[in-house]
């Protein structure tokens, strides 16, 4: 099996121990991670070659960066080094009806100042089957934008399927500019992946019967919604995260795939939260490998929202699970029982 190549940003994350607030202390631990670095961690961890491709400075932050992937296994060769800084990104982790709070300090990363001629995509794409790339790459700076315009017909020209999270962040850019380039971008997407509220966001596309802010959710909306992203881009597939909010502790969690004009969903879990950050990439992670694996489209989102489901459980970005693992909660033990 070929190469899965994913592009964007890795970031230094820093947080308060436990579910202290920003105000309350006086020391932050410090992780690295981002949505597309998290899909080659989880690719790389079930066994595929997976490669991160990015821009980092060549001092000791950028290199400790370089390494947190290079511990899982994950191709870094394709990492370019220059700039100046490295993204930032504090979290502070929500309990009970006060939510989590992220807050970025990410201008004039180095791959938000990257250039085209940085990155030899004919190249980066040899050997590759797969590209994975997510909508807060072109949000990072009008470069970013045109390095993934780049990036996507140099993948369609080698005939490498490409999968894109929609992934909306309003501090990043506008809901009419995110639009506006995402909607020339997902022209050349195999599989779009979206969760409650980015079809909304980005394009306008409103799921019926919906409310996430009451975690109310409404199945047929949804098909709606992923029968518009195919109909609208000539996506082959369109996949949603289903995520019932009751608190910041407490979600119900689980995932529809629209393929060959079908609706698929999977079962649903209670999630006790521990960490909810990449949990959608770790459903974008699932659905790459299933896909690759030829699954059945039941059993490739059955696996992906297993995968996700048991992220939640996990500090940190990095979905740090095995196949196994993941196969087992997908086959239905969810019973969380000690393993001996």
């Amino acid at each position: 099996m070929g190469k899965v190549i994913t592009f964007g940003e890795l970031m230094l994350r820093l947080a308060p121990e436990g579910y202290y607030r920003f105000v309350q202390v006086d020391k932050y631990g410090a992780t690295f991670g981002g949505g597309e670095a998290n899909v080659a961690v989880s690719l790389a961890n079930y066994g595929l070659d997976a490669a991160f491709v990015s821009k980092l400075p060549k001092h000791e932050i950028g290199q400790a960066a370089v390494n947190s992937l290079r511990q899982f296994g994950v191709d870094v060769s394709k990492i370019v080094r220059g700039g100046d800084r490295i993204g930032i990104y504090y979290l502070e982790k929500g309990a009970s009806q006060r939510p989590s709070k992220v807050i970025y300090d990410r201008a004039g990363s180095a791959i938000a100042t990257a250039k085209k001629e940085d990155f030899d995509w004919a190249k980066i794409f040899d050997g590759a089957v797969w590209f994975h790339w997510t909508g807060i790459t072109p949000a990072l700076s009008d470069a970013a934008t045109d390095i993934t315009l780049e990036a996507c017909k140099a993948a369609k020209a080698k005939g490498v399927s490409i999968s894109c999270d929609l992934n909306y962040r309003k501090n990043l850019w506008s809901k009419d500019k995110a639009g506006k380039v995402m909607g020339e971008l997902v022209k050349y997407v195999d599989v779009v992946i979206a969760n409650e509220e980015d079809a909304a966001d980005v394009f306008g596309i409103h799921a019926s019967g919906t409310d996430v802010a009451t975690g109310k959710l409404n199945r047929e909306g949804y098909i709606e919604v992923a029968k518009a992203l195919v109909a609208r881009f000539g996506c082959k597939k369109a996949a949603i995260t289903l995520r019932e909010s009751i608190s910041a502790n407490d979600n119900n969690w689980a995932g529809m795939l629209y393929a060959d004009g079908q609706a698929f969903f999977s079962k649903k879990y209670a999630l006790r939260i521990v960490d909810r950050v990449g949990g959608g990439d770790s459903f974008g992670g699932g659905l790459i490998y299933g896909f690759l694996q030829n699954m059945a489209p039941q059993d490739a989102l059955e696996f992906a929202v297993a995968a996700s489901a048991l992220k939640h459980s996990i500090e940190g970005d990095f979905n740090h699970v095995s196949l196994d693992e993941v196969k087992k909660l997908a086959e239905g033990d969810g019973s969380g029982r000690v393993q001996r």
